[in-house]
C-alpha cells in the first residue's frame, strides 16, 4: 500500500514524549518546561510528513514516558509500529532518533 506524504496533521503519528526533569540536573524542575519548548521547536521538522512531536515535561510519573497517538486516539507500540510500517519505517528508528537527539539537545541547553 503506497503512502502519499505529506499526511494530514490527523492521519500524522503523534509521539509524545515526557522528559524527566532530572535529566537536567537538580535544578530542572526550574528549567523542564522551558526545555520541552525548546526540544520540542527543534524536533517540529523532524519527519514531518508523517510524525508530530510532543516534547512535554513528565511530571506525573503514574503517565508513560513514550505514548503513541493518531487522531488524539491512543495507540499501543504493537499498533505504532505496524503504522510506520505502511512507510518503511520502524518504531525503534524513531525512539533511538528521539533518544539520541534528545541528549544533544539537553548538552547544548545545559552549555556542554
Amino acid at each position: 500500500m503506497k503512502v502519499n506524504l505529506p499526511l494530514p496533521q490527523e492521519k500524522k503519528l503523534t509521539i509524545v514524549f515526557r522528559v524527566e526533569p532530572g535529566c537536567l540536573g537538580p535544578k530542572g524542575m526550574d528549567h523542564i518546561d522551558k526545555f520541552c519548548e525548546l526540544a520540542e521547536k527543534e524536533f517540529a521538522s523532524i519527519d514531518s510528513d508523517f510524525i508530530h512531536w510532543e516534547i512535554i515535561p513528565r511530571h506525573d510519573k503514574s503517565l508513560p514516558e513514550m505514548q503513541y497517538k493518531i487522531n488524539n486516539k491512543t495507540l499501543s507500540s504493537d499498533k505504532a509500529e505496524k503504522y510506520l510500517s505502511l512507510i518503511d519505517k520502524t518504531l525503534h528508528e524513531f525512539e533511538d532518533h528521539l533518544n539520541t537527539k534528545l541528549s544533544l539537545i539537553i548538552d547544548q541547553y545545559m552549555g556542554y
